[in-house]
């Protein structure tokens, strides 16, 4: 059965005519429906054919037949977020050429798109899910949902979170059995401030990852589910959860996610206006992460205000900090950040008129675009109050009709 694609495969990168791969050995006719499979033949002429092409035909079948369980292997590295495996298997499937006649082509697509948003490559990762889109037909069900995972993740990586929620809730768990992707579902509920669903995706996924023993993904579940009962839940034991999270990372070994937790920790004593302890734990938060990044920008431009909002340092000095953030923001081309550092720089200079303009121009229609429910309220609660205090009384009604309204 795979011989014939193996044979075709091989005669085609050699610059092989069939006639001249079947000189002395058998007909035209013969090494045609050899390759498509439509005959019978004997191991005599395969292994005469095969010598001819330089290949042992053993091997090649081996190889064509491991392909599945590779890409397996590879997905659920992927998953368990095991990079060092992740990158093994990725350097060994790219050099098996045999991936491009195998049965399994579309799933390599599929986990090569998942594989380049581990790190990032969003432009490369857009390009192959546009060049799959375009023969969904082909895709059997697990990978129309993989599909729909990848597309997700990729709006995820975005910022654009009501569009994975819209494509992440089509995904069908009965053929898909990857109930992974309700984390990503939990990550882009909470970044629209949805609670309720933030923490049912990330009970659900927390579950999974427990039955896999994947624990670096449960601290990371376990922390989407500590963040949404900041609100109502009991203070003092949020804090021995997010500490107890703190000493799994370091268990485990994860800087990256310590990062994180400290960063929530810092806000949930900011938002209780313990600046003190807040400003520690930012700088802790910072002091892990790459200062040219996202995830640095969000603690540091946080931090900034923490030290205004608890008048620990100088303004001139907050003003240096913040100038210096958006140099970093605007060299990234972080759209949320450099907003975000424009507006603290505004704040910081009391240039009251000036930091609302820029925020109901600029800042806010991004917010409200990319889904960013919080920054979205703020806003609207910080441009309500502007405009009553400067008697601007239609729209200020403007802004609380839509305050009612939420």
């Amino acid at each position: 059965m795979f011989e014939g694609k193996i044979i075709k495969f091989y005669r085609e990168k050699l610059k092989f005519t069939q006639e001249q791969l079947g000189k002395d050995i058998c007909s035209v006719t013969h090494i045609s429906k050899i390759e498509c499979n439509r005959t019978t033949y004997n191991k005599e002429i395969i292994s005469l054919l095969s010598e001819r092409l330089g290949i042992y035909m053993e091997n090649e079948m081996t190889k064509l037949i491991s392909i599945k369980n590779r890409l397996s292997q590879w997905h659920e590295a992927i998953i368990m977020q095991l990079n060092n495996e992740i990158e093994q298997i990725n350097l060994e499937l790219e050099s098996d050429e045999l991936i491009k006649i195998s049965d399994y082509t579309h799933l390599y697509e599929l986990l090569k798109v998942r594989y380049l948003l581990n790190y990032n490559h969003t432009r490369e990762a857009e390009k192959m899910i546009k060049k799959i889109q375009k023969k969904e037909y082909e895709l059997s069900d697990f990978e129309s949902n993989l599909l729909k995972h990848v597309q997700g993740i990729y709006y995820l990586s975005n910022q654009d979170f009501n569009m994975a929620i819209q494509t992440l809730k089509q995904i069908q768990i009965e053929d898909y059995h990857n109930p992974e992707y309700y984390y990503h579902l939990a990550i882009a509920y909470h970044t629209i401030n949805s609670p309720v669903l933030a923490y049912y995706y990330a009970e659900k996924s927390h579950k999974f990852f427990k039955e896999i023993n994947n624990y670096l993904r449960v601290i990371d579940a376990e922390m989407i589910m500590i963040i949404q009962i900041t609100e109502d839940g009991n203070h003092e034991e949020i804090i021995i959860r997010f500490k107890n999270l703190i000493k799994s990372c370091e268990l485990c070994n994860a800087p990256d996610r310590k990062a994180k937790v400290l960063h929530n920790l810092a806000y949930e004593y900011y938002r209780r206006k313990n600046y003190v302890l807040a400003i520690g734990y930012y700088r802790e938060s910072m002091a892990l992460k790459n200062h040219e990044s996202a995830t640095y920008l969000l603690s540091f431009e946080s931090y900034i205000r923490c030290a205004f909002d608890g008048n620990l340092m100088p303004t001139d000095v907050l003003i240096k900090l913040a100038e210096d953030g958006l140099v970093v923001a605007i060299r990234l081309n972080e759209l949320l950040y450099i907003h975000l550092f424009r507006l603290t720089i505004y704040l910081l200079k009391s240039k009251c008129k000036e930091y609302h303009q820029y925020l109901a121009k600029k800042a806010l229609p991004m917010y409200v675009k990319y889904g960013y429910s919080f920054l979205i309220k703020r806003s609207e609660k910080e441009l309500f109050n502007y405009y009553s205090k400067i008697n601007l009384p239609d729209k200020a009604l403007e802004i609380a009709k839509l305050l009612i309204t939420k």
